[in-house]
């Protein structure tokens, strides 16, 4: 049990839990579990921290099959300019080992922005907190729980 999936349980929200024998070689643990799962690209989303030039953090959810643009997720966030965060921050700020980041309950709040494609799906699926564990929920549920925002974030 991940705290991703403890608190989905006790918020009573609609989910479904999705395991898989993760390969720490493979090259994308996103692509990797579109692959084993046998879900849609476009459902399956990485959960990717930045850092602002304030060094403030900041969740970015997006599909595996997409980049994110540092330039659309520094104007969503009003700052000047972000880059990915060192790991060890990542792990520090949201509990969660790298390969295997939910964007639901991490240990501090963070500013959580979704990309937009989301919003036209009914399932969207993101980690569980673990890698080879997915979680399948509503993109609705999504930003509700991690009080994000849609935005135009990814290329």
């Amino acid at each position: 049990m991940t705290p991703a999936i403890t608190l989905l349980k006790k918020k009573r929200i609609h989910h479904e839990v999705l395991k898989y024998e993760h390969d720490s070689n493979a090259p994308s643990f996103g692509l990797e579990a579109v692959e084993k799962l046998n879900l849609a690209a476009e459902c399956v989303f990485k959960t990717l921290v930045v850092s602002t030039e304030r060094e403030e953090l900041a969740v970015v959810v997006v599909p595996v099959a997409t980049k994110l643009s540092e330039k659309k997720v520094a104007k969503a966030l009003g700052a000047k300019k972000v880059s990915m965060a060192k790991a060890e921050a990542v792990v520090a700020s949201t509990g969660y080992i790298l390969g295997g980041v939910s964007p639901i309950a991490q240990k501090k709040r963070l500013s959580t922005l979704i990309d937009t494609s989301a919003k036209q799906l009914t399932t969207v699926y993101v980690s569980a907190g673990k890698r080879g564990l997915e979680v399948a929920l509503s993109p609705s549920d999504l930003a509700e729980l991690t009080q994000g925002k849609f935005a135009d974030v990814s290329v």
